[in-house]
């Protein structure tokens, strides 16, 4: 464990996510984060850097087994390539285009245009668009182009994710702001010029480095990977839980039978012993009336 933590943090430094912003443009609820400050620079303490990250992982991979997806939102130009990529390779929903405003608090709406943009795309497969006029193409065309543009991340899905991450805080307040109504926790990677209090678990580094949003990134996957497999583990159990229950209801099912077959069968048994002894006696009697009477009863 203390290796992986040193190597986290030697990954962390050599990406220079130590480095914040100018002291002029620092914010002050950020001073507990900050270690000092070197040539008019403010440095970010690594120590805060690697808890807040540990505590983002471990949210992130016990979010991940429950069974609810987590959202990253990195809508600048430094984050969106390492968000798409990551994100995408994992199965994750992500955003790296303009948030539009209603994303989660009007689901619904969002859903209806993610409906129209599979509708678009069955009339390029099928080869339909080329029956309507050309106007009319290009502007189904630019539809199809603008949803792809704005929710092609988020297109599967389905309901509400169960945590937030964002690539700077300051830069996607509306997503913040969306995911704090509805509660859903949130995680941002938050430099000397954030506000903290905006989401609930702040990881203090460099917000603008490719080099650092990268490593940032690549470690929280780590954490959905590893949920990913906790959940599938238990979705195993469960699905192995449900087998081995139908299969005790079925063996139950079938002793019951088995025992109704042999109740039914003592009972037939039981009604042709009681039946035998009254045939019996009735042919005794019919017997004894038929006997002629001798002298000596005569007598």
């Amino acid at each position: 464990m203390t290796e992986k933590k040193t190597d986290i943090v030697s990954r962390l430094l050599e990406a220079g996510i130590h480095f914040g912003q100018r002291r002029s443009k620092w914010n002050p609820k950020m001073n507990p984060y900050i270690w000092g400050v070197r040539n008019g620079l403010h440095i970010i303490d690594i120590r805060e850097t690697v808890k807040g990250l540990m505590r983002a992982k471990l949210y992130i991979q016990n979010t991940i087994a429950s069974g609810k997806d987590v959202v990253f939102v990195g809508t600048k130009r430094q984050a969106q390539s390492a968000v798409q990529k990551y994100a995408g390779e994992a199965g994750m929903p992500w955003v790296t285009e303009r948030w539009l405003g209603g994303t989660l608090t009007n689901f619904s709406t969002i859903r209806s245009r993610l409906k129209r943009l599979i509708e678009l795309e069955k009339l390029v497969e099928s080869g339909e668009i080329e029956t309507y006029s050309k106007k009319m193409t290009s502007q189904l065309m630019r539809e199809k182009a603008k949803i792809t543009r704005n929710l092609d991340g988020i297109r599967n899905m389905s309901k509400l994710p169960g945590a937030m991450v964002v690539i700077d805080a300051n830069t996607e307040v509306n997503a913040l702001r969306e995911a704090t109504a509805l509660r859903i926790p949130t995680i941002a990677l938050i430099d000397s010029d954030g506000n903290p209090d905006l989401v609930d678990i702040p990881i203090p580094g460099n917000d603008d480095s490719l080099r650092s949003i990268e490593v940032v990134i690549a470690e929280l996957m780590s954490a959905v990977s590893d949920g990913l497999a906790s959940r599938l583990a238990k979705e195993a159990e469960a699905q192995r839980v449900a087998e081995n229950k139908a299969k005790e209801e079925e063996q139950a099912a079938a002793a019951h039978e088995e025992a109704k077959a042999k109740s039914s069968r003592a009972s037939f048994k039981a009604d042709d012993s009681s039946s035998e002894p009254k045939e019996n006696q009735g042919a005794a009697a019919t017997v004894t009336a038929q006997v002629p009477k001798t002298e000596t009863d005569n007598k």
